[in-house]
C-alpha cells in the first residue's frame, strides 16, 4: 500500500504493519505530511488558569499583540482569530463539546477528585465522541488504528459512566456509546496519540501543548536510533506533522521514528516501551546497551519526557548530559552508534533534540543545515559543508 511517494506500507514479520522507502531517500528529505484526525489540549481539564493557546489550531495567544476571540456560550475557550472560532464551532468546538466541557468544569464535577491525566482523557473521549459526529468516516478510520484495550478497565469505566451522565453524546451516538467503546478509543489513543510540543524551557521543563492523533503517522514503528524525525509548526498556523529523514536510505528499508527522546537511558526505554506500547525493543541499540553494566548506564541519560507525556528533565549539566554520548566514553567497539549522538543529537542545553538536515534544495542539493526537532534552533552541518569528513555511516 502505497502511503506516499517516498513511503509504502507493508508488514514485516515480527513488528506488524510498517512503512518503508519506496525509494532512495535523501538526508533531509520529507516523506510524509499528515494532517490529525483529530485535537484536544493537553492541559487538565480542571486548570485554573485560562488556557494559553488557541483551542481550535492551538497557536500560543498573545493578547498584547492580537485580540482573541472568545466562544460566547462558555467564555471559557479563546480562539486565535474569528476565523478559528467559526472553523472551531463546526467542527472541534460544537454546541455538544461546549457544554460537555463546561459540565465536566463544574465544581462539582466527580473529575474534580481525579489525577491530571484522567481529566486529559475526558477531553479525548469528548473530542473523539463528537468526531463521530462531525466526520463519522474520520471517526472509522480512528478505530481502525491500532490499540486493544488492556489496563484501561477502569478509567473506561469511570470516564463512561461520567460521560453518559452528565454530557452523554448526541444521537446517533448515544447508540454505540458504550463501556466498550470507550475502552477501545482510550487504547487507540495511547497507541497513537503525538505531542504537540512546547520547546523546553531554560529550567529543563518540556511540556506537551495538545495531543493528536495522526493516522497515517502511527504507522511508523520505534527505533532508538531512529532514521526519520518529526516536526510540527504549530505557531506558524499548521497542525500538520512532517517526517524529515536525519540521513540517507536505500529502498526497502523501514523508516521509524523514536517514541521518545534518544538520550533516554535502557533500562528507562524499555520500561516506557513495554508499558505504553506494549512491546520489548531488540532494536540494534538496545542490543549493545543490554550488555552494559548498571554503571555504565547510570551515568547516562536523564529520564526525559516520552513525546506524548509531559515531565520535568533532570536538572543535569551539559557536561553530565553529554557522558552517556561521547564517542570516548564507551569506546567504538562498545558502542558502535555513538557517531549518531555526536551528528545528530541537538547541543543545546536541557533539549535533547533530534537534528534532521533542511529539505534539499530546488535542484536536488542536499541542505548544508541541521535542524532540531524540539527547540527548532538551525546550525550548520559541517560535514556537508566540507570541515571535517568523518567518513562513518549509519546504513550498515
Amino acid at each position: 500500500m502505497a502511503m506516499t511517494k517516498e513511503v509504502r506500507l507493508t508488514e514485516i514479520q515480527g513488528r506488524g504493519r510498517s512503512l518503508v522507502a519506496a525509494e532512495p531517500l535523501k538526508g533531509g528529505q520529507i516523506v510524509l505530511r499528515d494532517s490529525p484526525l483529530l485535537l484536544y489540549s493537553a492541559l487538565p481539564l480542571l486548570t485554573p488558569s485560562p488556557p494559553p493557546y488557541c483551542d481550535h489550531c492551538f497557536k500560543t495567544l498573545n493578547p498584547q499583540t492580537a485580540p482573541i476571540s472568545l466562544c460566547q456560550s462558555c467564555s471559557l475557550h479563546a480562539f486565535c482569530t474569528p476565523n478559528c472560532l467559526s472553523a472551531a464551532q463546526s467542527s472541534s468546538h460544537t454546541q455538544w463539546v461546549c457544554q460537555s466541557l463546561t459540565k465536566l468544569r463544574n465544581c462539582h464535577s466527580p473529575l474534580s477528585g481525579q489525577p491530571a491525566d484522567r481529566q486529559v482523557q475526558a477531553r479525548f473521549l469528548i473530542a473523539a465522541y463528537n468526531l463521530a459526529v462531525t466526520s463519522p468516516s474520520s471517526f472509522q478510520v480512528l478505530l481502525s488504528l491500532q490499540g486493544q484495550p488492556q489496563d484501561s478497565a477502569a478509567d473506561a469505566q469511570f470516564l463512561h459512566s461520567l460521560i453518559s451522565t452528565l454530557c452523554p453524546p448526541p444521537p446517533p451516538q448515544q447508540q454505540l456509546f458504550s463501556v466498550e467503546l470507550t475502552a477501545a478509543l482510550l487504547a487507540k489513543d495511547k497507541m497513537n496519540a503525538f505531542g504537540l510540543m512546547e520547546p523546553p524551557s531554560e529550567f529543563g521543563l518540556r511540556s506537551s501543548r495538545a495531543y493528536g492523533i495522526y493516522p497515517k503517522a502511527s504507522f511508523f514503528n520505534h527505533d532508538c536510533l531512529p532514521n526519520a524525525c518529526r516536526f510540527d509548526y504549530v505557531d506558524e498556523g499548521s497542525t500538520e506533522i512532517i517526517v524529515r529523514m536525519i540521513h540517507d536510505v536505500p529502498e526497502g528499508r523501514e523508516i521509524c521514528l523514536s517514541y521518545f527522546p534518544v538520550n533516554q537511558a535502557y533500562s528507562s526505554r524499555q520500561r516506557t516501551l513495554a508499558e505504553d506500547y506494549g512491546f520489548v525493543c531488540q532494536c540494534d541499540r538496545c542490543k549493545v546497551e543490554a550488555n552494559w553494566s548498571d554503571n555504565e548506564e547510570e551515568g547516562g541519560s536523564a529520564e526525559v519526557m516520552d513525546e506524548d507525556q509531559d515531565q520535568e528533565m533532570e536538572g543535569e549539566s551539559e557536561s553530565e548530559a553529554g557522558s552517556d554520548i561521547e564517542v570516548e566514553a564507551q569506546g567504538e567497539a562498545d558502542f558502535p552508534h555513538a557517531y549518531f549522538f555526536v551528528r545528530f543529537m541537538c547541543s543545546r542545553t536541557h533539549c535533547w533534540g533530534t537534528l534532521a538536515p533542511l529539505p534539499p534544495k530546488d535542484d536536488g542539493t542536499p541542505s548544508d543545515a541541521m535542524e532540531c526537532n524540539v527547540c527548532g534552533s538551525v546550525k550548520k552541518d559541517e560535514e556537508i559543508s566540507g570541515h571535517g569528513q568523518n567518513g562513518l555511516s549509519l546504513d550498515g
